[in-house]
């Protein structure tokens, strides 16, 4: 009885053990999720987030003849050359007006965080000066472990989401209504949510981390296929006020 007795004691030191280990990891977890949410909005639009006025010159490796390229506030905004889908020159701003020919982010993927700020605090990406040590780790952290490919829940052909529309329309109701109102017309500012569903990629970023400056949440740590579901629904909203 007491060899069964200890054996018994052994399993639950074990099982005690297992369980703080998964609470250490799943806080990790939420860390990192949040660290990649606030690097998301970085990636969006980093002096709203941080507070601070946009540089009044042109970002050095935006082209001169490129729509922007007067406009700084646009140009630094890492999204404007990297594109909401990450792809760049090769996904959804292969062509138009937000036209760079600089590629995306996909190729550092899965880089290291150290290796990603290198290259931001560079003279030609020139964020050293601007970003703090905690800005420039988020933003590594969205750049390497944040980004995902968008073509698994947008149609690049059709822009449309490949979501559910009915459980949408919940999600919606729940999460999104309250501020934004049922048929999506809310703030006045904003344009119609029916209309913004012609940039899926930007909804779908913004969903996924939030707006910048903004009390909007961020459903980054929920399922994705939850925030295209929203924008399935989000295709059947009015389109003009």
């Amino acid at each position: 009885m007491k060899i069964i007795k200890n054996g018994e004691n052994v399993f639950g030191f074990g099982m005690l053990i297992a369980l703080t280990l998964c609470m250490i990891s799943t806080t990790i977890s939420a860390e990192t999720e949040s660290s990649m949410m606030r690097g998301g909005q970085l990636y969006d639009k980093w002096y709203k987030v941080i507070d601070v006025d946009p540089p009044s010159t042109s970002h050095a490796l935006y082209p001169k003849e490129g729509k922007y390229a007067e406009k700084s506030e646009s140009n630094w905004r890492c999204k404007e050359c990297h594109g909401w889908d990450y792809k760049g020159k090769d996904g959804a701003y292969s062509s138009g007006k937000h036209h760079s020919g600089i590629k995306g982010i996909q190729g550092m993927k899965g880089a290291s965080t150290d290796q990603i700020v290198k290259l931001l605090k560079d003279k030609k990406h020139g964020y050293d000066d601007k970003l703090s040590a905690n800005d420039l780790q988020d933003l590594a952290m969205f750049v390497s472990q944040g980004q995902f490919d968008m073509s698994k829940y947008i149609d690049a052909s059709t822009k449309l989401p490949k979501g559910d529309k009915a459980k949408g329309e919940a999600y919606y109701n729940t999460i999104c209504a309250k501020c934004h109102g049922k048929n999506g017309m809310l703030p006045k500012e904003m344009k119609p949510f029916g209309k913004q569903m012609g940039n899926p990629w930007e909804v779908m970023h913004k969903i996924q981390n939030g707006q910048p400056d903004e009390k909007m949440p961020a459903l980054r740590a929920l399922d994705h296929q939850i925030a295209v579901d929203i924008m399935s629904y989000m295709t059947t909203l009015p389109k003009k006020r």
